[in-house]
């Protein structure tokens, strides 16, 4: 893959965190979000938080905790964490029970946030998501929402969102620079679960002894 001028895991953090944070305009404004383009959402979402990380800088950067805290409060409810761990853990989570998958896509998104968390402090001159457009997923599977994320001195970067209506539109997969979070786990976990089980493979990802990357190219 060619070398990013952006590094690959911020622009996988801001493209995660933007449109995920902003869980109140699904626990709150339910109804109003029924009618609400899921291109517009991920913009006014994304809008949002870049503001709230400008606002609180200065807090986040002296407690990390604290920006751990407002990350996981805020992710858990717009982002399908249990659909996304199943599209991760691909044939591996064939027949698995719902609460191995509920374990392995906690322990995953946690492991990211904590990670990449950090890094959405380290962005200057004012990022802007700007909405591209929207196309139907086939087999009826959602929409894929298309952004820019615009940075000043610097070449947009290209982010789509993969979004389905379940209760809500919450998003599944983030492709970044052509890059699907989906798939570039997937292959990453593939040597991991052939050896271990799911549960095995959540603890160690709790323990941080194997950790999911952005090494990896992945094609839808």
């Amino acid at each position: 893959m060619k070398p990013l001028a952006f590094s690959l895991s911020s622009s996988l953090s801001l493209a995660l965190a933007l449109p995920l944070l902003a869980s109140a305009p699904v626990a709150v404004h339910a109804q109003q979000v029924a009618t609400v383009t899921p291109g517009k959402q991920v913009v006014d979402n994304g809008t949002r938080i870049l503001a709230t990380l400008q606002q609180r800088r200065a807090e986040f950067q002296k407690n990390p905790d604290a920006l751990r805290s407002f990350i996981d409060g805020e992710l858990r409810n717009v982002f399908d964490r249990d659909y996304a761990a199943r599209l991760v853990l691909g044939p591996h989570g064939r027949g698995a029970s719902d609460a191995d998958v509920k374990l392995f896509a906690d322990a995953m998104t946690d492991n990211l946030m904590q990670r990449y968390g950090a890094a959405l402090l380290g962005f200057d001159g004012k990022p802007r998501i700007r909405l591209k457009g929207e196309s139907p997923l086939p087999n009826n599977r959602g929409v894929k929402v298309s952004t820019e994320i615009l940075r000043e001195g610097g070449d947009p970067i290209p982010v789509d969102y993969y979004v389905r209506n379940n209760g809500g539109w919450k998003i599944f997969d983030v492709m970044v620079e052509g890059v699907s979070y989906v798939q570039t786990f997937r292959s990453q976990f593939d040597a991991p679960l052939r050896q271990k089980s799911i549960p095995q493979v959540a603890a160690d990802l709790r323990a941080g002894s194997i950790s999911p990357g952005t090494d990896a190219d992945g094609a839808r």
